[in-house]
């Protein structure tokens, strides 16, 4: 793959693109793949998708059509060792393992709907957009 973004994304991006075909999020998760940016996972970070995608009612799928997703994004990702812990650094322990990720991972952005959030990203030299900004910034590449 060609030198693309590498981005990690939120768990409340999934949430959004689980839940509807029509918004952003979605939009961003069809372009998986696709050669626009690469996206980079840990396994804590996947745990962490797991555990919200598989609590009842978080999205309207059955549980195999939501591991068939976590399968897809595993099986398409970087993934990242963890050599730095760089907790805590935000409110959310969550979200700690998200910026983890992304630094670890030498990641240019942070796609999240909390961007407040992730303020200490900035920081560490990273972009924290939300998925209108990046899919702005990053158009789709001509075949």
């Amino acid at each position: 793959m060609r030198n693309c973004p590498r981005i990690v994304i939120d768990t409340n991006v999934l949430v959004a693109a689980l839940r509807s075909r029509q918004g952003l999020s979605y939009r961003l998760l069809s372009q998986i793949g696709q050669g626009a940016f690469q996206h980079v996972v840990t396994v804590p970070l996947v745990m962490e998708y797991e555990d919200v995608l598989l609590r009842p009612g978080v999205v309207p799928l059955p549980v195999q059509a939501v591991s068939d997703v976590l399968d897809f994004l595993c099986a398409t990702a970087l993934r990242q060792p963890v050599h730095f812990l760089w907790r805590p650094r935000l409110t959310d322990v969550k979200d700690d393992m998200v910026l983890e990720a992304a630094v670890n991972g030498q990641c240019h952005s942070i796609v999240t709907w909390n961007v407040r959030d992730f303020a200490v990203g900035t920081g560490l030299g990273l972009a924290v957009v939300s998925p209108k900004e990046f899919l702005n910034d990053h158009k789709e590449p001509l075949p």
